[in-house]
This record gives structure tokens, sequence and C-alpha cells, in this order.
């Protein structure tokens, strides 16, 4: 009998990559899941029938690409869809020895960077006509008057991007500092923290933030996807963890515009804020990979895990996109973390919600949507492994 195919699924301790294996063994896939940590949550699965032990590629990212090479050689493996944020920049630089083995879809890595580099992203944009807040390098700003953001100018700091890391070191920046109006931080300290210059965007009080997914195929959309992120992992913004589809046609003319723009090339979650005062799509970043609520998207009905298995594959009339409206989806770790930063975190310029009424507003969706990222009544022990994880 022949071998069945195989996904290779670099996992993180984030829900995306329990959606891919659900979706993937549900259709029949070998789901295989690497991991540096054997207690990550995806491992206990039903719906994990593989789990590997590799390097962190937070400590060693040539380690890590080896490691993800050597599962790749198997000849079941047929491709491998990109989780972390370190996952599509080593199957761009690494392309020729990952295609020795396997179909994956993932931009040259000249289109990579444009959309890891907030500076050149925003040109992309404003090529596009779509909008995009202010956005300069720090040494540039000259008033610090406005309302203002510090965050890192990559998503991904490489050894491609900044001359001073090397071909094995990778750091995620995540830190965003919020500035008084007036307040000129202490730039050197802001480098040192940051490990490169970053920049200093301007602060769109938005009435809502969105996700807008898609899977392109050399420039052209295969499928796309909406939601909106009601809350996140921080109450001044983050990660989605309670979100919601939607349809918005304007927003799904300024996502289109941008990455036809880019001639893209595989998965892209666009995040996007709506301007309060204008009513504008307001581009936030772009991250090249599944994204932390994908399950909301698999349980629309918007399985993009398949669909990304079947662009690999070669079988993109097989694909048959849409999703269903007004489908929500709890990350109940997130949930828990948006009410502690309610406790812990200050912003100058995002009013602090209530905790009280936040709470009940979590408990009030949870009845309402009692749809969950982790927590399944048919595969419970991912859930439980997660618990048992924040417990230690």
């Amino acid at each position: 009998m022949a071998e069945q195919h195989a996904v290779l699924i670099p996992a993180s301790p984030l829900p995306h990559s329990y959606a891919c294996a659900r979706s993937l063994s549900k259709h029949g896939v070998h789901t295989i899941v690497a991991a540096e940590d054997e207690r990550l949550p995806t491992f206990a699965s039903r719906y994990c029938d593989e789990s590997v032990i590799i390097p962190s590629a937070r400590d060693d990212l040539l380690a890590y690409k080896n490691a993800l090479l050597g599962i790749a050689a198997r000849p079941a493996v047929k491709t491998i869809i990109p989780i972390r944020p370190q996952d599509p920049y080593v199957l761009a630089k690494y392309r020729d020895e990952f295609e020795e083995y396997v179909s994956s879809v993932v931009p040259p890595l000249e289109s990579l960077r444009t959309v890891h580099d907030r500076l050149q992203l925003a040109e992309a944009a404003a090529n596009a006509g779509v909008p995009m807040p202010e956005t300069r390098l720090l040494d540039e700003v000259d008033n610090w008057d406005p309302e203002l953001l510090v965050k890192a100018r990559f998503n991904l700091l490489a050894d491609e991007y900044v001359d001073s890391y090397a071909p094995n070191e990778s750091e995620i920046v995540k830190t965003i500092t919020h500035l008084q109006p007036g307040e000129q931080p202490d730039l050197e300290t802001i480098r040192e923290e940051m490990n490169h210059t970053p920049i200093v965007q301007e602060y769109v009080q938005s009435s809502d933030e969105y996700v807008f997914g898609a899977l392109y195929n050399h420039g052209k959309a295969v499928a796309t996807f909406q939601h909106r992120q009601i809350r996140g992992n921080s109450y001044t913004g983050s990660g989605g963890v309670y979100r919601e589809t939607v349809d918005i046609p304007e927003l799904e003319e300024v996502g289109r515009g941008l990455l036809d723009e880019l001639e893209w090339h595989g998965l892209a979650c666009v995040e996007f804020m709506e301007d309060a005062e204008t009513g504008e799509f307001k581009v936030a970043e772009i991250n090249p990979r599944m994204w932390q609520s994908l399950a909301c998207a698999v349980h629309a009905d918007a399985d993009f895990p398949y669909w990304y298995w079947l662009q690999a594959g070669g079988r993109l009339d097989l694909v048959e996109p849409g999703y269903t409206v007004g489908v929500g989806s709890h990350y109940l770790y997130g949930e828990a973390e948006h009410l502690l930063s309610i406790v812990r975190e200050e912003s100058p310029l995002v009013e602090t919600p209530s905790l009280v009424e936040t709470g009940w507003e979590i408990a009030r969706s949870c009845y309402e949507m009692p749809y969950f990222d982790y927590l399944r009544l048919d595969d419970p022990f991912s859930f439980i492994r997660e618990v048992r994880n924040i417990g230690n």
C-alpha cells in the first residue's frame, strides 16, 4: 500500500498550529508536528499523527532550518506550512534546498522583505493607494507633539535585514511604546533595547480592528477572508483572542489592492485599523504566514490549511473559497491575558477599560458564541495540556 502523504507543521504554543493539524488530519493528511518543547499543546491532540522535537528557531535559526530540512527529505512529506514568524523567511532564503524535497507556497525573499520591513510596506501601501499611518525611522522624527507609537521596523530581525545579526540568529521584537504628546524618548536606549533602529508611527484612534486573510497564487487571489477583532491579548491592541467573521466590501478592496500591488504569493494576514475619524481602513502590518486566529477562519469554513495543501500540490481547481459570516472564536488563555493587561498595563493613548465590565463581556460572548480555539469536546487533551503548562 502506498505511503500516506504528509505535511510538516512547525508548531508554536499558539492555537493556529492546532487548527492546521486538526484541519489537515480530518482531510486524511498525515500531520507531522515539530517543535522544541515536548509540552506543546498540539502534541496532545488526536489530530497530531506524529510529533518531532527540533531546535528552537530563537536559539539557532540554522539548526532549526536544518531540522526542518531533515524532516522535509522524507519521501511522504509534500509541503511545510509556515506557522512561526521565521518559517516563511527560512523557506524563502533557503528555497533551493527545500524545493529539492517539498513544494512550499511562500513569496520570494525580496517580496518578503517588503512586508517584514514596515518602511517598505508603507511605500508599497502608498503606491497601491491604501491608507497606512505615517511611518518614519526613529532618527528622522523632528516633531514629538503628535500622538505617536514606537515599534520595531521589522516583523523579524534576521541577517538579511539587520547587519548585526548572524545567519543563525533571529529575534521577534513585539514591544510597542505609547508616547505622551510632546514626550521625546531616549533614542539610544530604545535602539539598544530593540537591537536596531525602530520606527515611529502616528497613533490612529480606531473604532475597530480587522484581519484580512488571503491565499495568493503569483499575484492572483485564491481565497480571502475577514474578521473583526473584538479583543486582543492586551486592551491596547495585539493578536486577536476573540473575533467574529465579517464581509465588508471596502475592506476587501483595500486588502486585495495592497496584495495585488505586491504581486503576492502565498499566505498573508493583513491587519487593518478602522480610523474612528475618517472611516478609512489603515494597514497596520502584514504577517506572511498562518495567523494566530486561524481557528476562527476554519470554523467559518475558510479552510486555509487545506487550501494551502491543495495549492502546494498543484490542485488549485479543488479550492472552494468562501466562508460563513457571523462566526466567532475564543482563545481562552488570550482572554485571560486581556483581563490581566487591564490590571498590569497603562497607556497614555488608550483609555483603560473596566475590569468588571470586560469580564462580563467575555463571559457573555463565551455563552453566546461557545466556540474555542483549543477547548474541544471531541479533542480535549490539547486544552488540558495548555492548562497544565500555565500551572507549571
